[in-house]
Parts: C-alpha cells; sequence; structure tokens
C-alpha cells in the first residue's frame, strides 16, 4: 500500500491511499519475462550470462563446466508433426534437462530454437562434466510420447572447463560452442570436450561455407559420371551422376568434404536442383533406355517444392520419367513422414525409379522396404570390399534374394575386381558400379561410350 499526504492551504492535509500490488505484479513479471524463456519457464541467453558472470566474479571462483547443447533431428520433428508438437517437444527437453543436473546451483537455459546451455558447479575434474553429458545424451534420447505419436531426437554437447579453457564467459562460451561444432561434424548423439586446435578448424569451415555459397553462382560446380554395368548383358545401362566442385583457389574438392557444409547451410536445396536439371540435360542426350541416377538429399525432399522441381527437370530437358532414378539414403526416410512417402509415391507415379542407397549400413532397411515405394537398392560398398569373408558373403547374398523376391532390381557399389564381379554374377546380381566398370568421367567421354555400345549392338 502506498499513502501519499499532501496539506491544504486553510489547514489540515488530504491522505491518498493506492494499491501498488497489481503494478508490483505486472514490474515482476516483466522482469521475469526479461530474464526467462517463454516457452520452457527457463533461464534465457541474458540470465544466463548474469549467471555466469556472477559465479565466474565470485572470491575464489570454483572450477566449473559449461555445456552447450544443440538438438539432433528437432527440425525433422517439426516438419513431421507440426510446429505445436516441436513446442511439446522443447518443454519435455527442459524438464529432461533439469531432471539430469544434480546440483542446486547448476542452471539450465534455453538460449532459444533447440539450443539449450548448462552452467555445472562445483565440478572436481572433467569427469564431472562428462558423467553429466552421458547422463543428458541418454536422457534426452529416451522417446518421448503424446497422443499415440512417438518422437525421436538426440542431442549433441560442447563442453568447456573454468578455468582451463578460458577464464570470461565470452571465451568459455565460443569455446563450448566450438566444441559442439565440432562434435555435430563428426556425427550426431555426441559430446566433446574443447580442444586448442578447434578455433582453427572453425575459422577453416566457416571458409568453406563462405566459398561455397559464393561458388554456385559463379559455375564452379560440374558433374561426374560413373558407369552402371547390367551384369547378366555385359552392358551399361546408364550412369550416376556425381558432383564436383572445381574452386579456382582449392582447386578440385569432393563431395565428401563440401557436401555436409552444404547440408549444414541449407545450400544442399539449391545445389540438388542444379544437379538434377544438369543430369537430365546430359542423359536427354543419351541413347534411349539408358537411365541417369541422381543422389537426392534429405533437405531436398522436405523443401515442399521438390516434386515441381523433378518434374520442371524433366519437362526442360525432354527425358522421359522412366528413365530417371532417385538415389535417397535412409536419412530420407527415417522421419517416416506422411509428406515423404507422399512426394515420392508422387513421384514413382509418374514414372520415375526410386533407388535406396548405402543399403546395409542403416539399423532397419528392411523396414523402410515394407513402408517406402522402392525400384532398387544398392549394397554398400563396405560389403563388396569384404566379399571375401564368409559372414559379408552371405548377408551380399541375401540381399540379392531379397531383391529377386520383392521385384527389386540390385546394385552392387564398389565392385573393383573380377572376382567380385563373378560372385556378384553367381549370385544373380542385376548391376554393378565400381572402379572396374568404370571411373567417374566426363558427360561427353560417357556419352561416346554409350554411343559407340549402341552402334555394336546395331550391328551385332
Amino acid at each position: 500500500l502506498f499513502v501519499l499526504r499532501r496539506p491544504l492551504a486553510g489547514g489540515g492535509w488530504v491522505a491518498t491511499f493506492e494499491d501498488v500490488t497489481e503494478r508490483r505484479r505486472v514490474e515482476e513479471r516483466m522482469t521475469h519475462l526479461a530474464h526467462h524463456d517463454t516457452l520452457t519457464n527457463l533461464p534465457n541467453r541474458s540470465m544466463f550470462r548474469e549467471k555466469l558472470d556472477q559465479a565466474l566474479g565470485e572470491a575464489k571462483a570454483k572450477p566449473l563446466a559449461i555445456l552447450s547443447l544443440d538438438l539432433d533431428r528437432f527440425k525433422a520433428v517439426n516438419d513431421t508433426f507440426g510446429h505445436p508438437a516441436g513446442d511439446w517437444l522443447l518443454k519435455c527437453v527442459a524438464k529432461r534437462l533439469q531432471h539430469a543436473v544434480r546440483g542446486s546451483k547448476d542452471v539450465v537455459a534455453r538460449f532459444g530454437g533447440d539450443e539449450f546451455a548448462i552452467i555445472q558447479s562445483g565440478i572436481k575434474s572433467a569427469a564431472d562434466a562428462e558423467k553429466l553429458a552421458k547422463r543428458i545424451v541418454e536422457i534426452v534420447g529416451r522417446p518421448y510420447r503424446d497422443k499415440g505419436r512417438e518422437m525421436h531426437v538426440g542431442v549433441s554437447l560442447g563442453i568447456a572447463l573454468y578455468p582451463g579453457d578460458g577464464h570470461d564467459a565470452d571465451t568459455l562460451l565460443t569455446n563450448a560452442d566450438m566444441a559442439l561444432y565440432r562434435g555435430k561434424s563428426e556425427g550426431r548423439n555426441v559430446y566433446r570436450f574443447f580442444e586448442p586446435g578447434m578455433d582453427a578448424l572453425m575459422r577453416e569451415r566457416r571458409a568453406l561455407e563462405a566459398d561455397l555459397e559464393a561458388a554456385l553462382s559463379k559455375r564452379e560446380f560440374e558433374l561426374d559420371f560413373q558407369p552402371i554395368l547390367n551384369i547378366g548383358s555385359g552392358e551399361i545401362v546408364g550412369a550416376e551422376a556425381l558432383m564436383r566442385w572445381r574452386s579456382p583457389s582449392r582447386g578440385l574438392v569432393s563431395p565428401e568434404n563440401f557436401i555436409a557444409a552444404a547440408e549444414e547451410t541449407g545450400l544442399i536445396v539449391q545445389l540438388g536442383d542444379w544437379a538434377l536439371r544438369k543430369a537430365c540435360s546430359v542423359a536427354a542426350h543419351w541413347p534411349p533406355e539408358m537411365r541417369m541416377a541422381v543422389n537426392v538429399s534429405a533437405a531436398q525432399i522436405k523443401s515442399g517444392g521438390f516434386a515441381r522441381s523433378v518434374i520442371s527437370a524433366l519437362a526442360f530437358s525432354g527425358l522421359p520419367a522412366s528413365r530417371l532414378e532417385l538415389e535417397i539414403t535412409e536419412t530420407v526416410m527415417m522421419d517416416e513422414s506422411n509428406a515423404v512417402l507422399r512426394t515420392l509415391s508422387q513421384l514413382r507415379g509418374l514414372g520415375v525409379r526410386i533407388a535406396l542407397d548405402d543399403f546395409g549400413t542403416g539399423y532397419s532397411s528392411l523396414g523402410y522396404l515394407r513402408r517406402f515405394p522402392v525400384d532398387k537398392i544398392k549394397i554398400d560398398r563396405s560389403f563388396i570390399r569384404d566379399l571375401d569373408r564368409r559372414d559379408t558373403a552371405a548377408i551380399v547374398r541375401t540381399v540379392i534374394g531379397l531383391g529377386a523376391e520383392l521385384g527389386i532390381t540390385v546394385t552392387a557399389e564398389g565392385v573393383e575386381t573380377e572376382a567380385q564381379l563373378d560372385m556378384l554374377r553367381k549370385t544373380g546380381c542385376g548391376e554393378a558400379q565400381g572402379y572396374l566398370i568404370g571411373v567417374p568421367t566426363k558427360a561427353a567421354d560417357l556419352s561416346r561410350l554409350l554411343h559407340s555400345q549402341a552402334l555394336l549392338r546395331q550391328s551385332g
């Protein structure tokens, strides 16, 4: 209660009473909002900084760990189930993180999107931070069930330790972010401690991303084509388009070195569309029946306009749909999204063939064959490389038999020796690809090979 006394000219006074309870409540609410995330009610970035500065500023500041967190495959949940489900999931993750930390002084904050951060106080050694990181990976990785739906996300963490990895908040946060970035580049669902060399790697990656962004408009990308052999007839039946980046400063950059960066930045959608158009226009000049295989990323299919891009590339080039083969990996199918299934079914309905690439390297490929429309499976090169091992040979024979049962073409990737090709022929494998069949080559060279093969067939 606020009381104001005001004297009157003729003597006496007036007292004004004002109830400021509501005003105080509003002010407190505003202060809370300024320091907390509205969705999860966790401290936000500014509150986290305040708490970190406070911990570092206390006399005889004790060792602590800063953990920078990022959810893996959260975007897939948003795309598949919608934003309300994504928001619900973030609230669940926030609760799980709060349960994961032990100390009452530990701070869990949300920085926005699917980014979180933790201050772990009073640690005795790096082992304490590692223990927490392992606990978080395990707890966050458990399934989330809502209205009969099951959602899965993982989490990657970067860890910086005070005082070893920095003495101020900015340095510690930057170093934790670098460790997180390194972890994500090596795989998902991992934790990494900061190491001094990481800043150089980070600068290198940023420079690569900047060059990559400029490269598309400068027309620095090109396609090579690797022939695919029909093992039964001994003839080349098409080729796979492989992207190459010829950079003026970096020289020839292989896909292993830039595709991951293109996926991180989202540039893979434009790059993939370019590759699709270019590959279709090249294949349109090949002899009839020759097929073109083009790799497609999960980001392209989920971008919304993918089916239109394919139809447009076919129409523009004049290539019949039946001669285009889209190679997708398990990551496209992992979300089991209706949108992905609808897109693939729509394209297959037009006559486009769908191939499942790197078959055998994932954990549930057989389930995908049941649920998704697939015309071809490509056995990963790692299996072909070890064909001389009994267990590997047994797996390859089983996959080839499975393909025959389901009416799916089977292509063996990475065939490099006559012995491998001979074994595949005896087992009834349909197609082969690899250095024994032909190295990736320029469009003009492959075109000459295909036309001379067609002439030989006619004259024979």
